[in-house]
């Protein structure tokens, strides 16, 4: 019996390192096809609206929240773009980085109550980074609340020493294969982005028949019962976790099958995409706080300010993006055209009219 307990273990351990890998070769194949193109997007704006839209366009491209925001420190940091201009496309990054947990959710499609589960979980992230957007963005145009609060905090810690910076554990185990598949593939990002669905699809389904027996079992228990316990609970999970990661895309692409397979609810996992939010925002106030640019340390720390006024605001009303989440599954349960032509219209169709009319 031990036996088998630990062979499940070596097995799961060795699918969830390949659902990674599948997760980093995409994100590779989308820097690769559209990095510069982001950077060239990102460079032009000057339009709050137009600025939010190409957030989430170029964060859909990359798939990388955490990119886009290293993008715009950069270039901040050098004075090609201004903070006023940058946070509206922070916001829109913070959109984008939703696709990933549902293209994760696609992989339950074949199994409606699963894939209803999944997406509900994916999408609410989402729904949550948009209410943040409708109450937060009319009141950084008219008023600056990000910017001038971030400006203060940033007078506060330059007189600090912020020469620091840090690294993913993970990359230290999927990098060296990452590079070597790239290179084996002569970095296609075409070839590259095909070989990761097939290895996402695949690495979900093994992973879903893994867990599947532990919905009844002890593991069901330690997450309800400990780590999911409580919304606190849940909440520094995904932010300790997502700021060690530095990927809130894989931290809650991670949680989509557990909830897909009823192990958790999305209840139970909102708080942890609040922390989620939060955690992925240290990425880009480490490479800021590396450069020391009072202009890139602002932004950083707008953004680590946006995320958490989001939070203390959304989630007293939390029923409201839970609730539109659970409509939308519920939409998506009824036919699976609706789910696919979501992610194309709000992640690119929308993005790229609004875009072309106001720029």
């Amino acid at each position: 019996m031990k036996k088998k307990i630990i062979f499940r273990l070596i097995l799961l351990a060795a699918v969830l390192f390949l659902f990674l890998l599948s997760i980093k070769l995409m994100t590779g194949s989308f820097k690769l096809l559209g990095t510069d193109f982001a950077q060239q997007l990102i460079s032009f704006t000057t339009n709050p609206i137009a600025g939010l839209f190409i957030g989430i366009l170029a964060t859909s491209i990359i798939q990388s929240s955490s990119v886009t925001s290293s993008i715009l420190v950069g270039l901040t940091a050098s004075g090609a773009l201004t903070i006023t201009g940058a946070i509206p496309i922070l916001m829109g990054a913070n959109i984008g980085t939703g696709i990933t947990g549902i293209i994760v959710s696609l992989g339950h499609i074949t199994r409606k109550e699963e894939f209803k589960k999944a997406f509900e979980v994916a999408t609410v992230h989402d729904l949550f980074n948009i209410m943040i957007v409708i109450v937060l963005l009319p009141l950084e145009i008219y008023f600056h609340v990000l910017e001038k609060s971030a400006l203060l905090l940033t007078q506060f810690l330059l007189g600090s020493n912020m020469n620091i910076s840090f690294s993913s554990p993970l990359n230290y185990f999927t990098d060296p294969t990452t590079h070597f598949i790239q290179n084996l593939l002569s970095n296609n990002p075409v070839i590259i982005f095909v070989l990761s669905l097939a290895m996402l699809f695949f690495s979900l389904k093994c992973f879903i028949k893994l867990i599947k027996p532990l919905a009844k079992s002890e593991f069901n228990h330690l997450l309800n019962k400990h780590v999911f316990r409580t919304p606190m609970r849940s909440f520094f999970t995904g932010l300790f976790l997502t700021a060690l990661i530095q990927s809130s895309s894989v931290c809650v692409s991670l949680i989509v099958p557990l909830a897909g397979v009823g192990i958790l609810t999305i209840e139970s996992i909102f708080p942890y995409i609040l922390g989620a939010n939060i955690g992925t925002t240290f990425t880009a106030l480490m490479a800021a706080m590396v450069t020391g640019s009072p202009a890139g340390v602002t932004l950083a720390l707008a953004h680590v300010l946006l995320n958490t006024f989001g939070s203390v605001m959304i989630y007293p009303i939390r029923k409201i993006p839970i609730g539109l989440s659970k409509s939308l599954a519920h939409l998506s349960f009824r036919s699976r055209i609706y789910p696919v032509s979501f992610v194309i219209f709000a992640f690119f169709i929308l993005p790229l009219i609004v875009i072309f009319l106001l720029h």
